[in-house]
């Protein structure tokens, strides 16, 4: 087919209110401006009329489209393996997606965004408006979706689903609960983009992980090894370790292994304020223009020190806001949650106990918030590049209050009361309610609340003073029960807008657990990979049909969540070793015995074998490590060829 010939189907969505026949002055009707413009932008628009309000559905020509990506300058990988600027000119040129479409959904959307919101007035002039009783001016040069917005006509923009493809996600991933771990991660990045499939990946790739500590938990748990008992713990603590050093580093392989098949720059995620600079910026610039702007480009001595002192400052800002979370937590949160431990250790009726936790889990929830609220706040006097950059440095925050409210009630019953029972106790409720109940509230508070807007859409429909036609009013449009729906958006607040900060934090939270107390209750990890397996299910059926379709996030890897892991593995290292020197020294006398010192002697080699696989298993597989330096090759091989034409023109 030509490829100016294929058309993706209806993926953006615009809202504005019906009109109330109330006629306004001698302006133009906006919404039909506005769709008169998106028509005349290369869009194919359908309008529908809901229950209250108007929807526009938005689908574009695949040469639209790839006229706003040249506009856009999007940077795309090419045949011979370098990512250029992509020009629909030389469409043939670049590597397709794995679904065999031309731009990813991330890329799509950005094409969207920047011809829904690059229509600008062009006249000399500004053009009368009107929607309803309401007059205004879409002033030159000014975007009228912007406008329209600003005057309250333009409701929201939204991605909707593609209701075939949606469908099919569900019978093959959501639904299909006989796959247990295996899902179609190329198609939830077609659909969803990658940071979605990223985190997807990522959660398969644990719970599989998982099958194998939670084998032998299993067996440490319920095997008599006689003599040997003393001696099953310590190895046991050893192996999960090594697993929890290994999962981090494979992991890295295989997120390279997906973004070099996904055709993804690892820097896709970094954003820095200005275009990077690369060899073939446009097909016909030369090195020389590119070297003229570097010489122009220079920044003086004062404009260094300027830079330095900025960046200083910065990391000053940082500091200073981390140290007010830290202060904060220590000064509230901590006298709370100990409070918390010490009437849970002297309960003794095991139903108060567990409507305790269940309470203190409620509690805990607008101290969270509050606690997110005020790391947003904090984080505006920061200087950080770009959004993520700015996602990074709130999870950070936010996981260190997540972090203490979650595990201090442990470390109470760890060093203060040394109670294993009581601990292995906690440690179930706290799976039981946090894991099983967040996993039926994650799907039912959106239905919840898709239900009470659709309801209050409707009776504020039947109160209205119009003649009734004697039908039942209902919300039957597909794009008006989607925009109807919440949007996929963290529990703190909107700062997390793609919501998959949630999803993290109790992949997070979980992973602290039953690492961190892997010795004191090996089964554990039992329960944690029978709770990811309907995990992976429950995402993808609020993703497919709970919520909003996401607007989609470019983001190569799962960023500070990272970091966060690999803290949890060391803090794993340093408590299990506590739990085993409890568990040996019944007395409670502290003593350095030959048992003792052995365990500080397995805390010394843990560590170094923990740092030691990130130097042993590389974190990118061979054929990635060798395509990289086969590209980079083939670039290189580009800039001599230029820099010999430039050199014979100029002997010329």
């Amino acid at each position: 087919m030509d490829e100016g010939g294929e058309v993706t189907g209806f993926e953006v969505g615009v809202v504005v209110p019906k009109r109330r026949g109330v006629d306004g002055g001698g302006g133009l009707d906006a919404v039909e401006v506005l769709v008169g413009e998106l028509k005349r932008a290369g869009l194919i628009v359908e309008r529908v009329h809901g229950v209250s309000d108007e929807f526009i559905k938005l689908a574009g020509p695949m040469e639209t489209l790839g006229r706003a990506a040249t506009k856009l300058q999007i940077r795309k990988l090419t045949h011979i393996g370098m990512e250029l600027p992509f020009e629909w000119d030389e469409v043939s040129a670049f590597v397709r997606q794995p679904d065999g479409s031309l731009f990813s959904w991330c890329e799509r959307f950005q094409c969207f965004h920047q011809l829904i919101y690059g229509i600008v007035n062009k006249t000399e002039a500004a053009i009368p408006l009107k929607f309803d009783d309401r007059d205004f001016e879409w002033d030159v040069n000014e975007s009228i979706l912007e406008r329209m917005e600003s005057e309250g006509i333009v409701k929201l923009v939204f991605p909707i689903h593609d209701e075939m493809k949606r469908k099919k996600l569900l019978k093959d991933w959501a639904l299909n609960l006989l796959a247990f771990t295996q899902q179609p991660i190329d198609e939830i990045y077609s659909y969803f983009g990658i940071k979605i499939a990223t985190y997807f990946a990522f959660l398969g790739m644990y719970t599989r992980w998982l099958f194998f500590p939670a084998a032998l938990g299993l067996a440490v748990q319920l095997i008599d090894f006689g003599s040997w008992q003393l001696l099953v713990l310590p190895i046991f603590f050893i192996f999960i370790i090594s697993w929890a050093a290994l999962l981090v580093q494979f992991w890295k392989r295989k997120n390279s292994a997906l973004l070099a098949r996904w055709g993804v720059n690892y820097t896709i995620g970094l954003e820095t304020g200005n275009k990077a600079l690369d060899i073939g910026t446009t097909f016909g610039q030369t090195h020389t223009e590119h070297a003229k702007k570097c010489e122009n480009d220079k920044p003086m001595e004062k404009e260094k020190s300027l830079f330095q002192r900025e960046e200083w400052l910065g990391h000053m800002l940082r500091f200073r806001n981390d140290a007010i979370i830290f202060l904060a937590i220590i000064c509230f949160q901590l006298p709370f949650e100990l409070a918390y431990a010490h009437f849970y250790e002297f309960t003794e009726s095991d139903v108060l106990k567990f409507g305790l936790t269940a309470l203190y889990l409620l509690a805990i929830q607008y101290y969270t918030k509050t606690g997110g609220k005020v790391s947003v706040m904090l984080i505006e006097s920061e200087s950080n590049n770009g959004k993520e950059s700015r996602a990074d440095s709130l999870v950070y925050k936010v996981f260190g209050v997540y972090f203490l409210q979650s595990y201090i009630g442990l470390f109470y019953h760890i060093l203060l009361h040394r109670n294993v029972v009581s601990l292995r106790q906690i440690i179930i409720q706290r799976l039981i309610v946090s894991q099983v109940l967040e996993n039926l509230l994650e799907n039912s508070i959106p239905f919840l609340k898709y239900s009470y807007k659709k309801y209050k859409t409707v009776r504020k429909k039947k109160h209205e003073k119009v003649q009734s036609t004697g039908k039942p009013i209902r919300v039957s449009l597909r794009v008006e029960k989607e925009y109807l729906k919440p949007p996929y958006a963290a529990s703190i607040g909107a700062e997390f807008e793609d919501g998959l900060f949630d999803d993290f934090l109790e992949l997070a939270l979980q992973f602290g657990m039953i690492m961190m107390f892997a010795c004191a209750f090996p089964l554990v990890f039992c329960f944690a990979s029978l709770n990811n397996i309907m995990e992976i299910r429950t995402d993808a059926l609020k993703l497919l049909a709970m919520m909003r379709r996401p607007v989609p996030r470019a983001s190569a890897t799962i960023g500070a969540w990272l970091n966060i892991f690999q803290f949890l593995i060391v803090m794993a290292i340093c408590t299990n070793c506590t739990l085993l020197v409890c568990m040996y020294d019944e007395e409670g006398l502290w003593k350095i015995e030959p048992g003792l010192a052995a365990i500080l002697i397995i805390e010394h080699i843990l560590l170094l074998i923990k740092f030691g696989f990130s130097h042993f298993v590389p974190e990118e597989p061979a054929w990635v490590r060798a395509n990289r330096v086969r590209n980079t090759a083939q670039a290189q091989d580009m800039c001599s060829k230029q820099l010999r034409s430039i050199y014979s023109f100029k002997k010329e």
